[in-house]
């Protein structure tokens, strides 16, 4: 308060002398009051559009759905209506330590993000100690996860292979053993019509080996003696 009353009393003070000019002069007020600052008028933060950190916008990965992002970083501020694949994350803000601009644009297919553009995002703030050590923890988490899935998909394939190898040896030994059963099927037709030759060739030739046929006289049949039959009665009478 004692400052404000000097300052006024210094505007008022030319008037005065103009009035009263024997009155002494003072000295210079820089020489009073070294340190003395006019007041500022304060300015609230004015925060337009999506608010983003680069920690956030650091979570995000290619094949991420609609729902994912939006659970991440928030309903986009803008969706063109000619593009409605494409989201766009503008911010205009003015602050105490400066004005902020930027853009994050993304682009889905299907429902899936394909493309993370964040070459407008240099206004951003830069990540703070803590979250350099978040996003490290996270970053090393996703390493080991990666090279956990690609052992993984290694030892499937390795599987997969070992599978097949099985598979066709076993279909190599069923078809050897058809080969083996066909040609022992083969073998057998072969054999059958030898064996009948040799049955006919072993029976005696009907010309050189037929026996000779014994006469057999036939057998005389006693019969009984029948007693004679009369002569009909017309012929006494022809006698």
């Amino acid at each position: 308060m004692n400052k404000l009353t000097l300052i006024a009393f210094s505007f008022s003070l030319p008037f005065l002398s103009a009035c009263t000019p024997s009155m002494p002069t003072l000295p210079d007020m820089p020489n009073i009051l070294p340190d003395l600052s006019l007041p500022t008028l304060y300015k609230d933060d004015v925060q337009q559009g999506s608010v983003l950190t680069r920690f956030k916008i650091n979570q995000l990965k290619v094949g991420m759905s609609t729902a994912q992002v939006q659970d991440l970083i928030g309903s986009p501020s803008v969706i063109d209506p000619f593009h409605n694949n494409q989201w766009n994350y503008v911010n205009h803000s003015t602050r105490e330590q400066g004005d902020i601009h930027y853009r994050l644009v993304l682009k889905f297919e299907q429902n899936k993000l394909t493309l993370i553009d964040t070459t407008e995002i240099a206004s951003l703030p830069e990540l703070t100690d803590k979250e350099k050590a978040l996003e490290e923890k996270r970053l090393t988490e996703a390493k080991v996860a990666i090279e956990a899935a690609k052992q993984a998909k290694i030892k499937a394939q390795e599987l997969a292979k070992e599978k097949a190898e099985v598979e066709a040896q076993r279909i190599a030994a069923e078809k050897s053993e058809a080969e083996a059963l066909k040609k022992k099927t083969e073998l057998a037709q072969a054999k059958q019509p030898i064996k009948a030759k040799e049955v006919v060739s072993s029976q005696p030739s009907k010309t050189s080996e037929i026996a000779p046929v014994k006469h057999i006289k036939p057998k005389t049949i006693n019969k009984k003696p029948q007693a004679p039959v009369p002569a009909p009665w017309y012929k006494f009478w022809m006698d």
